[in-house]
């Protein structure tokens, strides 16, 4: 019986590239958004770790209305521009797949984005089972479910409760109105601060009670995601300072 090889697919070259971003232009200039949509599927399929097509894709998809498509291509994007360590524009990306489809989780972008910005946190997660209360709303392993996937359910299921969170180096908790971060104490610090180390613990258990009566808002902010971003960010500056600090050191001796 003869057999049928399959060819496999050819990357699109840079010249390529540049003459197919080219022609879904003017298929869009001229009314024919469909061709374009078209052109750049099979163009993607060839390369599919093209950052220009995939954003060229997004945005003609944003202007289409074709919203599904659009946040799925910055979901791939996301992952593209972490491998450039392209941290930022990932964090955008993020957050623009979450304004497109409110359905989708960021927790594993979140998840891959801190781990490559912080490689010395990216610890092999215990995978051995641990015994957790079951006298409450929500509860779990970290080496299972991330700090951000736990915020998340909260913030999908509008909560209002506390999240406490135990590892061999921590014993914290985050404070919840409606499903909005309000507070954190963590080792004795509280507020924002606390917040930062919180963020950092990738082993434990945490477990989440509801509460009847809300908590006292320390921190105000508008968005989970928003705040998160931006701790982690402010995590990434001051590790960045402490390293020219120390590379200053290193050169003056």
């Amino acid at each position: 019986m003869n057999q049928v090889l399959e060819r496999p697919a050819i990357p699109v070259s840079e010249v390529s590239i540049e003459a197919v971003l080219l022609d879904a232009d003017l298929f869009v200039k001229y009314s024919s958004p469909d061709k374009a949509f078209n052109l750049l599927r099979d163009s993607i399929e060839r390369s599919p770790r093209s950052i220009p097509l995939r954003e060229k894709m997004r945005d003609i998809c944003v202007k289409q209305k074709n919203l599904n498509e659009s946040a799925r291509q910055c979901l791939a994007l996301v992952t593209l521009y972490i491998g450039r360590e392209e941290f930022d524009v990932a964090y955008d990306r993020l957050q623009e797949a979450k304004l497109l489809d409110p359905r989708i989780s960021v927790a594993p972008g979140l998840e891959a984005i801190r781990r490559a910005r912080r490689p010395e946190f990216a610890v092999t997660r215990d995978r051995s089972p641990r015994e957790v209360r079951t006298d409450v709303t929500f509860a779990g392993n970290l080496g299972f479910v991330s700090i951000f996937d736990a915020v998340q359910v909260i913030e999908n299921a509008r909560m209002t409760g506390l999240l406490v969170l135990k590892s061999d180096l921590h014993l914290a908790n985050v404070a919840f109105n409606d499903g909005k971060i309000v507070d954190a104490e963590c080792n004795g610090r509280n507020g924002s601060n606390a917040f930062k180390e919180i963020v950092e613990i990738s082993s434990g258990t945490f477990e989440f009670q509801v509460s009847d009566t809300e908590f006292p808002v320390v921190i105000n902010i508008s968005s989970n995601t928003n705040f998160i971003l931006d701790v982690l960010t402010e995590l990434d500056n001051e590790k960045a300072e402490k390293d020219g600090l120390r590379n200053v050191g290193n050169e003056l001796k």
